[in-house]
């Protein structure tokens, strides 16, 4: 019995120490309601995958307010392993120097395979820096898409399995859904990203100029072109005659989608996940509208989502576990699940391959809307958008286009002024970071 007992109390002082031994791996992230579940879910499973280390992930607000608490934590000595970044955010992160540990050090350094190439190079080519290193690990990355409601569509007269796909389509759609009773045939989440940023790429047109920032710093803005002035100018009269309902900053026309209030909107491909589990109505997913006179159009649209940022200051076996936790993410089957799950973008053409063997895009029509439009040839022009001070520059095309559809300000009057307005931030981001 004393025996027995003794080998009971050094299997519990075994299994404390191996307790105590497990290495934290602070994630911070900004991910509510649903996505917040997926994530919560990617942290439990590589937990219960391995016994060294243990993924801890933290809600800290919007995206904006997680970078901002993540700055004030680095310099206070506290900031988390790893940090989830809007896309905005990219030049940001690239010129903080000291803060930051690129990725693919982080992979070889631990010994991990990792190799850039295996993923979608849409994606992976907007976190890579230009000596070929990447720097974060793209962990949700969407892409600008049209939702719409197809009982709405129905109930108008219009053919559900026939979205539009031109912008005069969307106008023409919006006035049978007025007609019909609907109070708010279209409206868009994240205006800047939608109808200026992934508005120009899927046009084949520039947004700022140096590859929309991709190539240096000294980029400067140019989406107030005759064909930005006449597309806002479009939504302007929309707005007017009830076609457009804009329904605020960020994300925010969301939740009046997925209710039904709206019948139609562009936004991000990851509101999939939502509509699936929340709507009480039949949707669909096509492509963002274009116009079909502009030569070039459509080309490809321009990534949206987060990527994950490894913070500097941490000791080499906590990398080793951040290692292991991106090397558990890339796993195909894991990303496939995640892909089919929330809208995002698979980050591997094996991902894409297995969810389209498994039949989930016939079963789910729409969901590859977002791959396609991705894995298009891009251009310089459609690349992907890169600018320091980005989140400033969105806020300023809100403010300006919101005193559009207040009717204070003419189309180009506002474009003008914001590509004034942002230019100022740029100027300012390169003197900080020379």
């Amino acid at each position: 019995m004393k025996l027995k007992l003794t080998l009971t109390a050094l299997t519990l002082g075994l299994s404390g120490l191996t307790a105590q031994a497990q290495v934290e791996i602070q994630w911070w992230h900004s991910m509510g309601g649903a996505l917040g579940e997926w994530v919560n879910d990617h942290a439990k499973d590589f937990n219960a995958s391995q016994t060294q280390y243990k993924v801890v992930p933290t809600f800290k607000g919007s995206y904006d307010e997680s970078m901002t608490a993540a700055i004030a934590a680095f310099r206070s000595g506290n900031a988390p392993h790893i940090l989830q970044v809007f896309e905005v955010g990219t030049a940001t992160m690239m010129a903080s120097k000291g803060a930051i540990v690129p990725v693919g050090k982080i992979m070889a350094d631990a010994g991990v395979k990792f190799d850039p190439k295996n993923y979608v190079q849409a994606v992976a080519g907007y976190y890579t820096a230009p000596n070929g290193q990447m720097l974060s690990f793209p962990f949700n990355s969407s892409t600008t898409v049209f939702h719409y409601n197809k009982d709405a569509f129905k109930a108008a007269g219009l053919d559900p399995e026939k979205p539009p796909t031109t912008w005069p389509e969307v106008a023409l759609a919006a006035g049978k859904l007025k007609a019909s009773g609907h109070r708010c045939p279209f409206t868009t989440s994240w205006v800047s990203w939608t109808q200026l940023e992934s508005f120009s790429a899927w046009h084949n047109t520039e947004f700022a100029t140096k590859g929309n920032g991709m190539r240096g710093i000294d980029a400067r803005l140019t989406y107030n072109t005759p064909l930005h002035v006449r597309h806002i100018e479009n939504l302007a009269n929309m707005s007017k005659t009830g076609l457009f309902v804009y329904k605020g900053r960020g994300n925010a026309a969301d939740a009046v989608f997925v209710s039904g209030e709206c019948a139609m909107m562009t936004g991000s491909s990851a509101l999939y996940g939502n509509i699936k589990r929340n709507a009480k109505f039949a949707s669909g997913i096509s492509t963002l509208p274009y116009y079909p006179d502009v030569a070039g159009a459509p080309q490809n649209t321009v990534i949206g989502g987060a990527s994950l940022w490894v913070m500097s200051g941490k000791k080499a076996d906590d990398y080793k576990g951040v290692a292991q936790f991106f090397a558990h993410l890339s796993k195909p089957e894991v990303d496939a699940r995640s892909h089919q799950r929330t809208g995002y973008l698979p980050l591997t053409p094996t991902s894409f391959e297995m969810t389209d063997k498994s039949g989930f895009y016939k079963q789910n029509p729409g969901t590859d809307v977002s791959v396609n439009q991705m894995i298009r040839k891009t251009t310089d022009k459609s690349r992907g958008i890169r600018l320091g001070n980005f989140v400033q520059i969105r806020t300023i095309n809100d403010e300006e286009l919101e005193q559009v559809w207040a009717g204070k300000k003419s189309p180009k009057e506002a474009l003008d002024t914001a590509v004034k307005r942002g230019n100022e931030q740029l100027e300012r981001f390169e003197k900080a970071n020379k």
